[in-house]
């Protein structure tokens, strides 16, 4: 990764030494990167001396839950005056792993309302720049856990010795970083292995972290992974493999959507499969898009172009509008096949 920039990284350090109470926030519906990336920097927050917390907007799923440690994040969607009244309190807030507050839902109203600097890191394309008063953004790294790992180590504090972050801010960027890489399948950078080998050098126990993060899903996860792959996977003639999931289907099996997470990833196992697709019927009856593809397609391509979205080159989300897609959320499956098959088949990658 190119070096960060000094002036950037010096600015920072005032912001957080003259500060006294700052939220970290990051993006609706979180992932193992927004968790692990928002608790390390709370962490170090809270090893400074500061008054820090995390609000999302949405609640973690159980199976990445043990990322934040000690650290109890608000969630806004459960408590929206009292997360709102914290963001209105603060006079910093640090903002991770989205690159728009439009990312943090209804979350993003009082966000815009403070008055409070708001600093952002994040890998993202296309950050809204405009929103933010310090903007970290890189897309060469393989999270924003590495990211902040590279800034967190050119503060004074911690004077480039991993060691001397606090013990959470190293565990949690050891797992947000493996998250968002599926465990170094993708987005990987040589940057990401000399991070992964300076928090190995550290203490950090890796394997403890990935029993937790791939070996404790519960039965009704496992299932549904069968289920979907077996009854509900379409491959197009182009090689594009298309799963709708619905709310009755998470019902049978007892679990909720965070249980669906890497579930887009399996279907790139096949060797004439270029691109995976999970659409989510969401419980208010909108629809979710994850894209998923090999080198060579890009996801965030047929995300934007098709699916209101965008995002990495290889892994990119969105969503498919009702009306304005499809007549009704029952027919976005066929919607989204028809629309990656035209995307691969018109050679729009």
């Amino acid at each position: 990764m190119e070096k960060l920039d000094g002036i950037m990284t010096c600015r920072l350090h005032r912001l957080l030494t003259e500060s006294s109470r700052v939220t970290v926030v990051s993006h609706t519906h979180p992932d193992g990167d927004a968790v692990g990336s928002s608790t390390a920097m709370c962490a170090f927050l809270k090893a400074l001396g500061k008054d820090a917390r995390v609000i999302l907007p949405t609640p973690v799923g159980e199976h990445i839950s043990f990322i934040s440690g000690d650290i109890l994040p608000g969630i806004f969607s459960v408590d929206p005056n009292g997360c709102s009244e914290r963001i209105a309190a603060s006079d910093l807030l640090i903002c991770l792993d989205f690159n728009a507050l439009s990312r943090t839902d209804d979350m993003a109203q009082p966000l815009r309302a403070s008055k409070a600097p708001k600093v952002l890191i994040d890998h993202h394309l296309a950050p809204a720049v405009e929103e933010f008063d310090l903007c970290f953004s890189r897309t060469e790294v393989s999270s924003a856990s590495e990211l902040l790992y590279q800034i967190l180590l050119e503060m004074p504090e911690i004077q480039g010795d991993p060691s001397r972050l606090p013990a959470l801010s190293r565990d949690a960027l050891m797992a947000g970083m493996t998250t968002d890489t599926n465990n170094f399948a993708n987005s990987v950078f040589p940057s990401t292995l000399v991070m992964a080998s300076g928090l190995l050098a550290a203490g950090v126990d890796r394997d403890a972290i990935l029993s937790a993060l791939y070996n404790s899903f519960s039965e009704g996860r496992v299932r549904l992974f069968g289920h979907m792959l077996k009854e509900a996977m379409q491959i197009t003639p182009s090689g594009v493999a298309v799963m709708f999931l619905t709310q009755e289907v998470l019902n049978r099996y007892g679990v909720d959507e965070s249980d669906t997470e890497g579930l887009v990833n399996q279907p790139l196992a096949i060797d004439r499969v270029k691109m995976s697709i999970l659409v989510k019927e969401q419980p208010d009856g909108t629809v979710r898009v994850s894209v998923r593809s090999k080198r060579g397609v890009s996801a965030n391509m047929c995300a934007r172009t098709f699916f209101h979205g965008g995002g990495h080159e290889q892994a990119a989300g969105g969503k498919i509008l009702v009306p304005e897609d499809v007549p009704s959320a029952a027919d976005a499956g066929e919607y989204a096949a028809r629309s990656a098959e035209k995307f691969i088949g018109g050679d729009e990658q």
